[in-house]
């Protein structure tokens, strides 16, 4: 196979991984109230502030991503987010309901898990990646 094959591959996944950052994003500044009192009742202050910065942070991480704007930071920062997140909203070691405590382990596998996607394209637009509007920030090219 060609190298223009595993392009597309790339790219299909980079399209996949972000259908749930944007999605969760706009969920964020169009639920805002609702998630606002979710994160309220796990101890944010500001909540509805909070919302509606994750809500921009995921929505902005996943375009980078998508179209290859500086997406070694984009992808950096979606890392960083997801876990702050799961160790925030998602303390399942807290929870003395089983079922609730199930919940919060399955959320939070889920935000680490991203986490660790996140982290492995900061590396992999770091060095480059075909079908990207711009070379990462962090990019040898650029010193670092």
């Amino acid at each position: 196979m060609d190298s223009t094959f595993f392009e597309l591959v790339q790219f299909i996944g980079r399209v996949m991984f972000v259908f749930l950052l944007i999605g969760s994003g706009i969920g964020h500044l169009t639920q805002t109230a609702a998630m606002a009192g979710y994160a309220e009742s796990r101890g944010v202050s500001n909540a509805k502030l909070m919302v509606q910065i994750s809500g921009v942070a995921l929505i902005a991480g996943g375009v980078s991503i998508l179209l290859g704007i500086w997406a070694d930071l984009g992808s950096l920062g979606i890392a960083i987010l997801l876990i702050i997140t799961a160790v925030m909203m998602h303390p399942f070691w807290k929870e003395t309901d089983p079922m609730n405590k199930q919940m919060e382990m399955v959320a939070f596998n889920k935000d680490i898990a991203l986490a660790g996607a996140a982290l492995l394209m900061f590396t992999v637009f770091r060095y480059g990646m075909p079908w990207t509007l711009t070379d990462g920030l962090f990019a040898p090219s650029y010193g670092f």
